[in-house]
Order: structure tokens, then sequence, then C-alpha cells
């Protein structure tokens, strides 16, 4: 396993004063199909309470994905649910969506989630806008102690090929979420995407030397092995090909020039998105 680059995750706010720690790169040279990683993880309600009101997007699809705690989704196309423990939400925004996403606490007031946003092809991103979510994903394993929840995608893992309910993200996405016993081991060959990325969100690896916070990005091409340390691990993982389209970006907004970003906001200022019954 060859790792490219090290990313570290650094803390921020967004929403209502939701407190973060981002990953991000609208340039398209680094994370290619993805744009933007965010995970919420925090054991104090006041970190994310305010949550995220209703605000727009156009151009990108988001992903949702929660370990501890749960959101309420609303958006304007008449969706409205839960995304609780284990599960997922994938929006894909298109021509524009209006959507809130407002925490649910838990007896232990903690949280631990993830949005992540991918690009969409231009060609793609003025259609309708689509939405799934999904409360049953399979989970692969193999003899040493390493699991594979699979977020996204279709996934080959411990001799066995399975697929999430979810496949159809831009550019080929696949996400998956892989949990490592003490001291575990885990190889996947993905070598028929153009971008891997790896991050650790709890523990560490023994090899390569990664921890919680810490996004690599791979060689697609080479076995991906992972060893967690003495304490066990878990990483997603994030896999997809490069869309290589010019990027231009204004907050929840990504196109791929500035006249079509200045379309965006007239659109979104006249009510062309709708709005959250």
């Amino acid at each position: 396993m060859i790792v490219l680059n090290i990313f570290n995750s650094k803390p921020t706010q967004d929403g209502a004063g939701v407190k973060i720690s981002r990953i991000a790169d609208f340039t398209g040279k680094y994370f290619d199909p993805y744009l933007m990683f965010d995970e919420l993880k925090s054991d104090k309600k006041s970190d994310f309470i305010g949550g995220f009101p209703a605000h727009p997007h156009r151009g990108i699809e988001t992903f949702t994905y929660m370990i501890k705690g749960s959101f309420e989704h609303q958006d304007q196309l008449g969706n409205k649910a839960l995304i609780t423990p284990g599960n997922v939400q994938w929006m894909s925004t298109g021509y524009g969506v209006v959507h809130s996403e407002m925490p649910i606490v838990d007896e232990d007031e903690s949280m631990h989630g993830f949005q992540i946003w991918l690009n969409m092809p231009a060609k793609d991103k003025l259609r309708p806008a689509r939405y799934q979510d999904s409360t049953r994903l399979p989970v692969l394993t193999n003899e040493t102690g390493a699991s594979l929840k699979l977020l996204a995608g279709h996934w080959t893992f411990g001799g066995n090929t399975d697929s999430s309910p979810l496949t159809g993200l831009a550019a080929n996405g696949a996400i998956a979420d892989i949990t490592l016993d003490n001291n575990a081991k885990a190889e996947l060959d993905l070598s028929e995407a153009e971008q891997v990325l790896v991050y650790v969100h709890t523990g560490s690896f023994a090899s390569p030397r990664l921890k919680a916070g810490q996004m690599a990005i791979v060689d697609a091409k080479q076995a991906i092995s992972i060893t967690a340390d003495e304490n066990g691990a878990g990483a997603l993982i994030l896999v997809g090909n490069k869309i290589n389209e010019k990027i231009a970006h204004m907050g929840p907004f990504v196109m791929n020039t500035e006249k079509e970003l200045r379309q965006a906001i007239t659109d979104y200022q006249l009510g062309k998105f709708g709005k959250i019954a």
C-alpha cells in the first residue's frame, strides 16, 4: 500500500454553530471526485445542538453517515426522515435542493457522524434532484477481525462481494466503514477506481501510520493493506473516478464557471429551488 499524501482535519464551524473537523479541496487537485469531508464528533450537546437550518445546494451530492446520534432531514421535495446510528442518506442535488438537518440527541448527549460532498459532472449539475436513504446496509468480514460496512457502491472483501442499496453516486463513488479489532489486518483490491481515500475516525493504524483525524490518498493501483494498532481502529474508505473538470465554488453551490454560480444564486433568490413546506 503506497500512501501518496496525508491531510489533517481542521476544526471549524458550520450551520448554526456546529463544531466539526473538516478536510476540503475545491480545486479538484487532490480528492476528485470528492470535495469536502466533515466529521462531527462530540460529547457536548452545545457543540452541535444548533444543527443545520434550511439552506440550499446546487451541483453537488451530499452523503451523510451517522455512527452515534441522529439527524432529522427535511427538504423541499417532501422528504422527511431520521438518519439514525449506522445509517446513511444521499442527495444528488442537481438543479437545486433546500434542506435542513437538525440533531436528535441520544441519552448520553453525544454524536458522531459525517457529511461528505461529491462533485457532479457538468452534464448532470442541472438535472432534477434525487434522494435516497437506507437502514439496511450489508457487512462483509474477513478472518482476522475486520469488518466492512457497505455505505454506498459495490465492494469485495474477505472473499465475498456485495452492494449497498445506494449505488448511484456520481463518478462511481463508493464509501465503506471499516472496523478492525486489536492488531487486525485488512486487504482490498480497489484497482478499478481512479481515486482511493482513507480517513481514520477511531483509533489508529500501525501500518500505514495514520491516526484519527487524518486522511490518506493512496495509490489506487496497489493493493490496499491496513493493520490496526493494539487498540483497534475504524476508518472510512472512499473511492471513485476523477471528473477532471473545472470547479467554481461559492458556499453551498459548486458549478463549472463563475457565470453558473451567479445564476445559481439568482435562481435561489427567486425561489426557483422551492421551499420546505
